[in-house]
């Protein structure tokens, strides 16, 4: 297999995928590629801080690490516009990013293996911190690639499906993996051991042949893109850090901490983006075709897209802000409470593992099916309503006596519905994109989609602090169906043409 769309955004060599069989073997791999370390910075760790005796508002604090998926539109353009040294030289473009996140990968799990012990938060959160940027990186080049290769809805179906397949059978791995080796072992051998395996797929990547628009020697495009690997990686941990304790500045002199009820600043947060973008579709709107900015390498795929759509933009990215925030609320305190009703790392991770596996599996491909053959109206209606049953299975499983079979009913119910919902929406995404711009427009997309889910999961613990575990997942479960109510209005936005 080759790296299509290698030399410019949106460039595809049709010899270089013969087939929707060998679309779907390589986001499988790429979806397995991005999947193994999401839970790693996310609902391992929650459980890793919550074993090291850190209260229920600081694990909250934790889930805004994932946010930078969110903000992948800031960088998603560079890796439209350029190469990574040495490793673009022979396997291309998108290859050439994809490698480079999986090294980053690879050794912020490292780091976050020796620093187990938790003893330094700031210290945590920096790993954790460059754990999401790397994988989100490697997310937002697959994502480029995948719409270049899949532009039509009956294809991006399938391709769609297989990455969220191997996706979400890498979370389950990471998931479970980490919890049952983390009960016979320890959190630094449970973060080494998925280390190891995330690092799987660069040696294969590395062994597939050169991209069509380039070549060379495949040892020397090697050597040269891991020493620049090298340099890029320490430049990104510097910067973080940088980052990191300015962030910590500023809220040690706004005086936040563990007793501080962030839910109002929090929704205040949320209306900023709106407004400031209702107050600039109407001098978007006029801007004719050779205008500067929507010819803009930097902010050109972002005023395009608000172009086209002008205020319906603000009610699809409403909508998509409300579609998955169920999922997300419920992922980061799911686990935890879980533990407090009883059950052992062992038991959730066999709950994580074969069971939330062939759930998440069938839910994806109905999910992916469904985008494929139906209209949309009643395949987002049928992900949101699964979406919601799998938040109120959290609630049933609180009021059951702890069993194992009673915790492998409500985690197939969230990983079926999450899986169904999750395979629907990246379709959904997917066909918003203009073709002209597939890896920016989509990482805005889905980055905004889960801005005020993930910001709000931040206060997650103070929330249930307020309205105890029942009231939270009840509210994570409304959450789910209101973005139904949306339908009928997002059913009637269309794009604006091109050629005006």
């Amino acid at each position: 297999m080759s790296d299509a769309g290698t030399a410019t955004a949106g460039t595809f060599v049709p010899s270089a995928l013969p087939s929707i069989r060998a679309r779907q073997a390589l986001y499988i791999l790429l979806g397995f590629s991005a999947g193994l370390p999401f839970y790693m910075f996310s609902t391992v760790l929650m459980l890793r801080l919550q074993a090291h005796g850190v209260g229920l508002v600081i694990i909250g604090f934790f889930a805004w690490v994932q946010l930078l998926p969110t903000f992948k539109f800031l960088w998603a353009p560079m890796l439209d516009q350029f190469d990574v040294p040495g490793f673009a030289r022979f396997w291309g473009k998108r290859r050439g990013w994809i490698m480079l996140s999986q090294l980053g990968i690879f050794t912020a799990m490292i780091a976050m293996a020796l620093t187990s012990s938790d003893a330094d938060l700031a210290i945590t959160a920096l790993f954790a911190v460059l754990l999401a940027f790397w994988t989100t990186t490697l997310e937002v080049a697959a994502d480029a690639w995948r719409i270049e290769i899949a532009p039509t809805q009956h294809e991006q179906g399938p391709v769609a499906a297989a990455n969220l397949w191997g996706y979400r059978t890498a979370m389950v791995a990471a998931g479970s993996g980490a919890l049952l080796i983390a009960d016979q072992a320890d959190w630094t051998i449970s973060y080494l051991a998925i280390a190891a395996a995330a690092f799987l797929p660069f040696p294969i990547l590395a062994a597939m042949r050169p991209d069509p628009a380039h070549g060379g020697n495949r040892w020397a495009a090697l050597g040269a893109g891991l020493i620049a690997s090298g340099l890029i990686l320490f430049a990104a941990m510097l910067l973080t850090a940088a980052a990191g304790w300015l962030l910590l500045g500023a809220a040690a002199q706004l005086g936040v901490s563990d007793k501080t009820n962030v839910t109002p600043y929090v929704l205040v947060i949320c209306m900023v983006p709106f407004l400031i973008m209702a107050a600039a579709i109407p001098r978007i709107r006029t801007l004719a075709s050779g205008h500067p900015l929507r010819r803009s390498a930097a902010v050109g795929p972002y005023v395009d897209f608000f172009w086209r759509y002008a205020y319906g933009a603000l009610l699809v990215l409403a909508f998509v802000s409300v579609y998955r925030m169920g999922d997300v609320l419920a992922l980061n305190l799911s686990k935890p409470m879980i533990k407090q009703l009883g059950y052992s790392l062992s038991e959730i991770g066999r709950a994580d593992s074969y069971v939330a596996l062939i759930a998440s599996i069938v839910g994806v491909g109905l999910g992916g099916l469904m985008a494929a053959r139906w209209r949309w109206g009643v395949t987002l209606s049928i992900g949101a309503v699964f979406a919601a049953l799998g938040n109120f299975g959290f609630v049933w499983l609180a009021h059951q006596t702890p069993s194992e079979a009673t915790l492998y009913i409500a985690t197939a119910a969230d990983q079926f519905g999450n899986g169904m919902a999750g395979a629907i929406f990246v379709v959904y995404l997917s066909m918003l994109v203009n073709p002209r711009y597939p890896g920016a427009q989509y990482a805005f997309l889905s980055g905004f989609a889960f801005l005020l889910p993930r910001l709000l999961s931040g206060a997650g613990g103070a929330m249930v602090m307020q309205i105890g575990y029942d009231g939270f997942f009840i509210l994570s479960g409304v959450v789910s169906l209101a973005a139904i109510l949306f339908l009928p209005l997002i059913a009637r936005i269309r794009p604006r043409g091109e050629g005006i």
